[in-house]
């Protein structure tokens, strides 16, 4: 409904102004004169701009998190648990939300609502929002009159999902860290601390060690060309970033990613705790076994993994068991395949793929426990050979120096 702007007095003749949603201007004067106000002026309220938000929303960081999504399905679920109609419910948490973007988009969803469509059908108009997992469960839930079960469970899921993510977000923070410092260490070293000791060999007339003059050829090419060097990793990195946004680059990324040292089996066994995870949920609420996998596909993240998921869907389609196609993607293991077999064979594959995803989620714990530990060592070995380069091209001079003294 539209907004309108009034001003009117009140019944001691005071200027009062505000704005109220109505269906039109007759329907805001004799909302007011019920209250007791005199309308003097009313008008349809102009949309006011928010450039600040129109350009975070082009730039897409104002975009919806995980977090605003997790709340937006338990608030779903409250409201339609208790009975409250679609429509009012959805204009109070876009009134009451924090992001920008997905206020405007359940206007936009309420309004579609009012005009006919279902939810599932309005939310599907949103993808860069609401998930193909989420329309899809909220479609079955509309479909079998679940609705507040079907949030719960969204809400179930992406709570589950967060925790993995920011479990693993914290083991490679202290790591990352260290990089950080350790490349920043590098730089101050080549561009201050080697130029400040080049002057001082400089001025000793003796032939300096091997070492010595790598670092201080190394030192006076960064001083002579860091705005090169500058703008070549900017370079690089905008130009990774721009292929990965590719089809094939996307894939090659995806794919690289699950064979990373250390951490590849991390965020091998974390996408496949999701997929098992997502088709027992989607299963479990109803979506028909080749649906699911469709859904699944665009849940995992990953195009390589999705591949995989969506060669299982043509297996199955051709007739094939799901244990078997499993099998064939080289994804899962010996014991994760006969589980699928037995939740076949007893018609429980929903269970046995939560069992398979709780199987999943341990061992991430359990790696991302000792991943500090095993990422030590080896910044340790850095640190050291950087240690002894700086020692032996700095300090092999000045031994030399005081050998001569001497």
């Amino acid at each position: 409904m539209p907004l309108f702007e009034y001003t009117a007095r009140d019944g001691r003749g005071g200027a009062v102004t505000g704005r109220i949603e109505s269906s039109s201007a007759d329907a805001v004067a004799s909302q007011l004169l019920n209250s007791g106000i005199t309308p003097v002026h009313i008008s349809e309220a102009v949309p006011r701009r928010d450039y600040l938000a129109e350009l975070r929303r082009h730039l897409g960081s104002g975009r919806p998190n995980q977090d605003d999504l997790l709340l937006f399905c338990r608030q779903m679920y409250t409201l339609t648990k208790s009975g409250v109609p679609i429509v009012r419910g959805l204009t109070g948490l876009a009134e009451s939300t924090r992001n920008a973007v997905l206020a405007e988009s359940l206007q936009q969803i309420r309004t579609e609502l009012e005009a006919g469509r279902d939810l599932s059908g309005a939310m599907a108009q949103h993808p860069k929002i609401f998930s193909p997992l989420m329309v899809s469960m909220v479609r079955v839930g509309e479909s079998t009159g679940q609705l507040d079960e079907a949030f719960e469970r969204l809400s179930r899921y992406l709570e589950q999902d967060r925790d993995t993510r920011s479990r693993i977000k914290t083991a490679l923070r202290y790591p990352t860290i260290v990089l950080v410092f350790i490349a920043a260490a590098i730089g101050v070293v080549n561009v201050i601390v080697i130029p400040a000791f080049a002057k001082v060999f400089a001025g000793m007339g003796s032939d300096l060690p091997w070492q010595t003059k790598l670092l201080m050829a190394l030192s006076d090419f960064s001083v002579a060309f860091w705005p090169h060097i500058l703008m070549a990793i900017i370079l690089t990195v905008l130009a990774v970033r721009s292929y990965v946004h590719t089809p094939a680059g996307r894939y090659r990324w995806d794919h690289m990613k699950l064979g990373l040292p250390i951490v590849g089996s991390i965020i091998s066994r974390a996408i496949l705790a999701r997929f098992a995870r997502t088709f027992a949920m989607t299963t479990r609420s109803g979506v028909p076994l080749i649906q699911a996998l469709g859904v699944v596909a665009r849940a995992v993240n990953n195009e390589y993994v999705s591949e995989r998921v969506i060669n299982m869907r043509s297996g199955v389609e051709r007739g094939d068991t799901l244990t078997r196609t499993a099998a064939a993607t080289g994804l899962f293991t010996p014991l994760i395949l006969q589980m699928l077999s037995v939740g076949e064979e007893t018609g429980r594959v929903e269970d046995m793929m939560d069992e398979v995803a709780g199987f999943y989620e341990r061992e991430v714990e359990h790696e991302l426990k000792s991943l500090t530990s095993a990422i030590e060592p080896i910044l340790i070995v850095a640190v050291g050979i950087l240690v002894l380069i700086l020692a032996l091209g700095v300090f092999l001079p000045m031994w030399d120096l005081t050998q001569l003294a001497g």
